[in-house]
């Protein structure tokens, strides 16, 4: 299996994370690291050690972060130098995320769960619009 970890500023992973558990349940090899002001001094060691544990459990470990250069980006990417088969995605929101715990197996590989994540990611983004004079018009047809 491939184990998930979650990152990202603030309170961006464990808001994303809740939203995921109350949606599609609780997630088997799915942690969160947080970077907070309070604990960046230690978020590379954390994220490393998570990483580290994750992926001593798992056949790989995909890393979703907020948005590529910031801080858990690059603390993730500097990670994948040190260990196999760990893959980072950035700009991850919560379709994303429903899908990929949805599309994961046994048999998932990393390769596998990037492509899917990058492209569910992007359909999830999109501009919708109701036009505001249809309901005026609804309204005075009464």
């Amino acid at each position: 299996m491939i184990g998930f970890i979650l990152t990202g500023h603030g309170h961006f992973s464990t808001g994303l994370k809740s939203a995921l558990d109350m949606i599609a349940g609780p997630q088997e090899a799915f942690e969160i690291v947080t970077f907070t002001e309070d604990a960046a001094g230690a978020y590379g060691e954390n994220l490393r050690a998570a990483v580290k544990d994750m992926r001593e459990k798992t056949d790989g470990v995909l890393i979703f972060c907020d948005l590529m250069g910031g801080t858990p980006f690059n603390q993730s990417m500097m990670i994948t130098a040190e260990q196999d088969n760990v893959s980072v995605v950035a700009g991850t929101n919560l379709p994303m995320l429903i899908d990929i715990v949805m599309a994961r197996t046994e048999d998932s590989t990393v390769e596998d769960l990037v492509a899917e994540a990058v492209e569910v990611g992007k359909e999830g983004v999109c501009h919708m619009s109701l036009d505001a004079s249809a309901g005026m018009d609804d309204e005075e047809d009464e």
